[in-house]
């Protein structure tokens, strides 16, 4: 082996290798090697303010870090073929240091495409780490990592256990906190609106009254609404104008990150995550007619550039599929508005103008079809002509009210051809100037205004990109984690904030206003730009950020109060006397006594104790008392009436034997139900640890004689051998199934 490429993704490895001869030997880093580490801080700042990272290679990674140093010395050339971004950047620095060498040493190789050109291109012109970007992404990942590790545990001492914050998280989730009091605060008004019926059904709407130009607000009430509608009826209305006017619909640029995530949504309904999911199959190879490649550029880009290459195939499949008049005179290019876009790469667009959604559904799973269309047809349509439409108005002149009439007409279909056109034509008959026209019918109708829409993914990712906040591969990533900190609740596409997000969010907005405050992450963003481009020092941008925030920290755990809810209620305890308090639990609001746990007395809001646990004549197996009946997550069972002092517990009902007797040790097989499900466990835990996620069966396997067991999967039943390393498998026969059994058991 003469040379060796490490690429971040075993797919792009292997889509690559198919590129390369014999003298290439292409494998994969499976994503970052090295990291800070998760059980501590994990940064050292030294006495001269210098922020030193105590990075680590993670256990699980260490098989793969062997596999490098191996390969990394026998190879005569080592080429980092990481992503080009920072984090591709980072990514590959932290490869060389995992594997010894000088990162600066290293030729670094960068491709737009997974194409066969691409990579030969990219292996004929090669450049060395950028340490710039490299200082970028530490920083980033230092200024994270202090806010959550330094942040977090005030939170969760402050307000709720488990709590955390995160630089980007948290601006972004006061977003939608914001949206949620502009909600709550909102104050309906009335309006109403007027629709005229005239003769040759034309639809107009009320325009002016009295010479005063009417609006979306104009009529206040019923009142206004009656005097117009009773004047219209008794009028007679002459044509006053029709006009036609000519309108053009500029094309849409290419795709780049936050707008395929919000189209994706939109058309597709594909949440940002599956988005990003299925475009990086896309980019790292799927299989086409001309073998395994990447049919689209990098997914991960906030810039409209697109390689002259591209644009020239475009044209030529334009003309010889369409018509000339579909292709403009010269190339259109577009330029990005992203605060901080990264020209240097490129729009998202096919690799292949010849690898068409007609082609592509022979061999691209639906999800992947989906997505390959739509950034297909978006390249394309970028390319060709504006659609042009006419636009015609229409006005009926009364004594005292005057109506507008609006149609449409498309023109010319220009990029509709390719991206469609949703509207239908609405034309208004030819009608002369000064002709009487009979008023038909009029319909008032009364409305309300309505809150501000909640944010969707989409919208939510679009005001993130406007406000500079993060950049295209944190989108997806910001959302999941507000999802899964229990911020934000997902409710029909709309993004709700929970309770507990508005009290995070008041907590940051009085002492930490900086965190929350978009212009002041977005500035952040700006300053790690310039690291990028050199212009800045990363060390400088974390120390000014860090002394001001620690000492925020410090006075926060004596200033601020804890919103932990305990609220006196100024009634006392009936068992201790001492002062009960209001307080939230896991399953709501409760009154409970403030000397607890020395007294255990518990309420509800309305005063009502908790049920006693129903007594049975079960004496516990450990202490002798009688068993009780109690409620958990997964049911009822049995405890020990002593406990605390006791901890005995078993299930209600006594799990089913099996007539099997356990292969390792001879005692009986148990029917048990755990966190996952059903599963059967030696009667001799933990002396004996046998388990088995299939029911156990008197069968042998045909090929090694071991136990065969009986399970239920997603793509049916099966018999299947419980050796791990013995692969027989079979289905079960229709007249064995016994899946309604099992689903008449769970319900």
């Amino acid at each position: 082996m003469k040379n060796l490429i490490i690429v971040e993704s075993p797919a792009k490895a292997r889509t690559i290798s198919n590129f390369l001869g014999k003298n290439y030997k292409v494998v994969a880093s499976k994503g970052h090697i090295r990291d800070l580490p998760k059980s501590s801080f994990g940064i050292t700042v030294e006495e001269d303010g210098t922020f030193v990272p105590k990075y680590s290679i993670p256990r699980e990674v260490n098989p793969t870090v062997r596999e490098l140093k191996k390969l990394a010395k026998e190879a005569e050339t080592i080429f980092i073929a990481t992503d080009e971004d920072r984090e591709g950047e980072a990514i590959g620095y932290h490869i060389a240091m995992a594997i010894k060498k000088e990162p600066e040493s290293l030729p670094r190789i960068v491709f737009h495409e997974i194409t066969k050109t691409a990579i030969q291109h990219a292996l004929d012109n090669p450049r060395r780490l950028d340490m710039n970007a490299v200082n970028a992404q530490q920083a980033r990942r230092l200024l994270d990592r202090i806010v959550g590790y330094k942040l977090s545990p005030l939170l969760a001492s402050k307000i709720q256990k488990g709590l955390s914050a995160g630089r980007v998280q948290s601006s972004s989730l006061k977003i939608v906190v914001d949206r949620e009091r502009e909600i709550k605060a909102f104050k309906p008004e009335e309006y109403w609106t007027i629709e005229g019926l005239f003769e040759k059904n034309i639809d107009a709407s009320i325009f002016s009254f009295d010479g005063q130009k009417m609006d979306k607000m104009s009529i206040k009430n019923e009142v206004m609404a009656t005097e117009i509608v009773h004047s219209a009826i008794k009028e007679s209305f002459v044509v006053e104008s029709l006009e036609k006017k000519e309108r053009k619909s500029k094309t849409p640029p290419p795709f780049m990150t936050s707008t395929l995530q919000q189209s994706a949504s939109t058309q597709l309904g594909f949440s940002p995550k599956k988005t990003m999911m299925v475009a990086q199959k896309l980019y790292e190879g799927v299989k086409t007619n001309k073998g395994n490649m990447g049919v689209i550029t990098y997914m991960r880009t906030d810039s409209l550039n697109l390689a002259k290459e591209a644009v020239s195939d475009a044209r030529e499949y334009i003309l010889d599929t369409f018509d000339k008049d579909y292709l403009p005179e010269k190339p259109k290019y577009y330029s990005s508005k992203s605060k901080g876009a990264q020209e240097a790469h490129e729009a998202i667009r096919p690799t292949m103008v010849d690898f068409t959604p007609m082609v592509a559904k022979d061999y691209l799973n639906a999800d992947e079809f989906k997505l390959y269309r739509l950034i297909y047809n978006r390249f394309l349509a970028c390319q060709m002509t504006e659609a042009r439409l006419e636009s015609q108005t229409l006005l009926f002149n009364g004594e005292r009210s005057k109506f507008k009439a609006s149609g449409r007409k498309l023109l010319f279909d220009g990029f509709y051809r390719v991206t469609g056109y949703s509207e239908s034509d609405k034309l208004l008959p030819e009608l002369k100037k000064g002709q009487k026209v009979t008023l038909d019918d009029i319909r008032p109708k009364q409305h309300f205004t309505e809150p501000p829409a909640r944010y969707n993914e989409a919208s939510l990712i679009k005001k993130l990109e406007s406000l500079g906040i993060g950049r295209p591969s944190t989108y997806a990533p910001t959302i999941t984690i507000l999802q899964t900190r229990k911020y934000i609740n997902i409710e029909k596409k709309r993004i709700h904030a929970t309770e507990i997000a508005f009290t995070v969010i008041e907590m940051l907005e009085e002492h930490f206003a900086e965190i929350v405050d978009s212009s002041f992450t977005s500035n952040m963003e700006a300053d790690l730009d310039k690291i990028n481009d050199g212009a800045l020092d990363w060390q400088k941008l974390l120390g000014d950020f860090y002394d001001p925030f620690m000492k925020k920290i410090t006075e926060g755990k004596t200033k601020i109060k804890s919103q932990k809810m305990a609220i006196p209620t100024g009634e006392f305890c009936p068992k201790c006397d001492s002062e009960l308090l209001r307080r939230k639990g896991r399953f709501g609001e409760f009154i409970a006594c403030s000397n607890f746990p020395k007294c255990k007395y518990t309420t509800d809001l309305e005063g009502n104790a908790p049920p006693e646990p129903e007594k049975t004549d079960i004496a516990c197996s450990k202490c002798g008392e009688f068993m009780v009946i109690k409620d958990s997550k997964r049911g009822k069972f049995l405890a020990c009436s002593a406990y605390p002092k006791c901890k005995n517990a078993q299930p209600l009902v006594p799990p089913r034997e099996l007539a099997i007797p356990c292969p390792k040790c001879g005692s009986k097989i148990l029917e048990k139900e755990g966190k996952r499900g059903t599963f059967y466990g030696c009667a001799n835990y933990p002396k004996c640890r046998f388990i088995s996620n299939g029911e156990p069966l008197e069968r042998k396997c045909p090929e090694c004689e071991s136990m065969v067991v009986h399970k239920l999967l997603k793509t049916g039943e099966v018999y299947e051998c419980i050796e791990k390393k013995c692969k027989w498998k079979e289905a079960v026969p229709e007249d064995k199934l016994k899946v309604k059994k099992e689903d008449e058991k769970k319900s």
